[in-house]
């Protein structure tokens, strides 16, 4: 079993969910005692959520970087950084180091490809919605990637960091939330909409929805316990 490293801390409440979400499925799939091998390395969610509001995303990867060669020494084989705003920075959060990342974007891409969809929306902050280090990948891998109007970002993008990563969940929100799933099926022919939060699994899942749910907090760690078990 290989080691599996998790940069989390983005917020806590999701790292949280990607630590349950990897020892469950480990153990489903080996039984015994079983729990998975794993380092996670967390930082102040507080720091960064203002580094990035204040654009200054070199300091933020300064910090991840730091975060990430901790892993690497830990005894990491691989390292999953738990949220998929910050993946805007990998390519700073890697120099100098030798172990390998498990991208989440390219996770939610071979997700949605093998079932066969082309056409996704995509909820996120507004850094992940609007800038193209997240949606390439996926458009490379053939995915037509729709995401909400302006107002609609908005709105969204301040339900993440003003209640999500805060551990609160309201249900004003949730009905917003899916207000805007179905506005996009309606009227953009969305197939199914990609959760490009890891918060956004607190507020829904595919309970609530009928058109297929990519939550790519789930994507994401289920991939790492794949990739540690091969």
């Amino acid at each position: 079993m290989k080691t599996i490293g998790i940069l989390g801390g983005m917020s806590w409440e999701s790292s949280a969910l990607y630590y349950q979400i990897i020892n469950e499925a480990t153990h489903a799939r080996l039984g015994g005692q079983h729990n998975a091998r794993s380092v996670m390395v967390t930082v102040d969610f507080d720091t960064i959520e203002k580094l990035q509001h204040a654009d200054r995303w070199d300091e933020a990867a300064a910090i991840l970087h730091e975060a990430a060669l901790s892993l690497e020494r830990a005894g990491a084989d691989f390292i999953l950084i738990a949220t998929n705003t910050m993946h805007k920075l990998l390519p700073q959060i890697r120099k100098g180091i030798t172990i390998p990342f498990l991208h989440i974007a390219q996770a939610t891409a071979d997700t949605i490809k093998s079932q066969g969809l082309t056409r996704i929306g995509l909820l996120g902050t507004r850094f992940t919605m609007e800038e193209n280090f997240y949606k390439q990948i996926l458009i490379d891998n053939g995915i037509d990637v729709i995401i909400p109007n302006a107002d609609e970002r908005d709105l969204i993008h301040k339900v993440i960091y003003n209640e999500l990563c805060l551990g609160t969940v309201e249900s004003a929100s949730k009905e917003a939330y899916l207000e805007i799933i179905a506005r996009m099926e309606r009227d953009e022919a969305i197939e199914g909409v990609i959760l490009g939060c890891t918060e956004i699994g607190m507020l829904i899942s595919q309970e609530d929805l009928t058109l297929p749910v990519f939550d790519t907090t789930e994507i994401h760690a289920l991939s790492a316990v794949s990739e540690a078990l091969q």
